[in-house]
């Protein structure tokens, strides 16, 4: 059976609807930015300690929105499943890469932006997010 990394994940969404991926320094696939979640620690909480370690953004563990769990294989750890607790965040700051992240890339999500997608990205995040703009209110 495989072994499982939990995480904390975000759909950072701009004011335009376009979604922030980012890519883990030596690595190729593009993801949420987001991080594994500690011992004793509160997903939002540990989003929220993830954007500020990864991208200098500080939010409020309130301010993220909760939308459910998606799992699906690792994008850098063979034969290990992300289970990912995905939040939804609205920003309008510029973001920077820092930590781990070596990249920051805004996509439409109408798209892939040419990249490569980590499996929870390519395979359920971003068609869910595509869904969401598609469903009347």
């Amino acid at each position: 059976m495989p072994s499982t990394i939990r995480i904390a994940a975000a759909l950072l969404i701009g004011s335009d609807g376009h979604t922030l991926l980012v890519r883990k320094r030596g690595t190729l696939a593009f993801m949420q930015p987001g991080g594994k979640i500690d011992a004793g620690e509160q997903p939002a909480e540990a989003l929220a300690r993830e954007l500020y370690e990864e991208l200098n953004l500080r939010i409020k563990p309130g301010d993220a929105v909760y939308l459910g769990h998606f799992s699906a294989p690792a994008a850098n750890e063979p034969g290990f499943t992300v289970d990912a607790e995905l939040f939804q965040v609205q920003i309008d700051v510029p973001v920077s890469p820092a930590a781990e992240i070596e990249e920051v890339r805004w996509i439409d999500p109408a798209g892939d932006g040419g990249l490569v997608l980590a499996p929870l990205t390519r395979d359920l995040i971003l068609p869910f997010y595509r869904a969401s703009l598609t469903t009347p209110a």
